[in-house]
């Protein structure tokens, strides 16, 4: 299964609901990136992303967006193959 990478606040709903998601296809671990913790990783989120809202969501190399885009992805059948890569 391709890694995860998410980066999050501590106090985020949609951080919440793309966790639960992720975890129900199956992923065991989530790499979590704190920006409130860390003004440093929030930077480097944003000149990777061009956002600064969390969640950021990286599946391996790829960068899914936030909540609403990886439901979308999750909706056309995308998420799993995405997941399933190595």
């Amino acid at each position: 299964m391709a890694a995860v990478k998410m980066y999050t606040t501590q106090v985020c709903p949609y951080c919440i609901r793309a966790k639960s998601l992720l975890k129900q296809r199956g992923v065991d671990q989530i790499e979590e990136i704190r920006i409130d913790l860390d003004p440093v990783q929030r930077n480097e989120m944003m000149a990777l992303t061009g956002r600064r809202t969390v969640p950021q969501i990286f599946i391996g190399d790829t960068h899914v967006g936030g909540c609403d885009d990886l439901m979308a992805l999750d909706q056309r059948g995308g998420l799993q193959p995405l997941l399933q890569a190595v």
